[in-house]
């Protein structure tokens, strides 16, 4: 299992370019993400989140649970269908429920299209990817457009990370966001 330890913020065209000046040349990712749940939102109720994305024309299937300390287990692997990934997922130590939750399959619920600008950033005694997304967050055929920052901890120490984000946050006037894409994303169900 990976660990994922991310913090989140809203941001604007204006902000993220600023960031984008500050910290020079960024990789360029087109996102087109699915969101799964099975009909009747047992994922959702145990707080998981089961993703196909296409990240540069490559799918990347996805399963995220949360962590008792705020950060989220992460599985994933390269695979076109979903209902694949889910065994594969499974092998690779994602929780077993997730095989008897969607034996009856799963349906698309929510999406996001978005471009990511990502760039690894060494920060004290951590290793960081500063990731600027913007976008549209898609369900219930509404559409969301969106702006955030991430700060995303590959390696190291959690608090130089947290550190760094909290700096950045300051300099560029940065608002946390404490729901996730597909959070806000299911909201537009409603």
């Amino acid at each position: 299992m990976g660990r994922e330890f991310e913090l989140k913020y809203r941001a604007d065209e204006e902000k993220i370019a600023a960031i984008r000046e500050k910290f020079g040349i960024f990789t360029e990712i087109s996102m087109e993400t699915v969101y799964y749940d099975t009909r009747d939102f047992a994922l959702r109720r145990r707080k998981w989140t089961l993703r196909r994305r296409y990240e540069n024309g490559k799918s990347v299937c996805t399963l995220k649970t949360p962590l008792p300390d705020g950060s989220r287990g992460e599985w994933e692997t390269e695979c076109g269908c979903i209902g694949d990934a889910v065994e594969t997922l499974v092998r690779q130590g994602a929780p077993g429920a997730l095989l008897t939750l969607t034996a009856q399959g799963v349906t698309e619920v929510c999406a996001a299209r978005f471009t990511r600008l990502a760039k690894t950033v060494e920060t004290g005694d951590a290793l960081v990817e500063l990731a600027l997304d913007q976008g549209c967050l898609l369900g219930g055929g509404k559409a969301l457009p969106f702006a955030e920052v991430e700060v995303e901890l590959k390696a190291g120490s959690q608090a130089d990370a947290v550190s760094f984000a909290g700096a950045l946050a300051a300099e560029f006037g940065l608002t946390p966001e404490e729901k996730s894409k597909v959070q806000r994303a299911m909201e537009l169900l409603n």
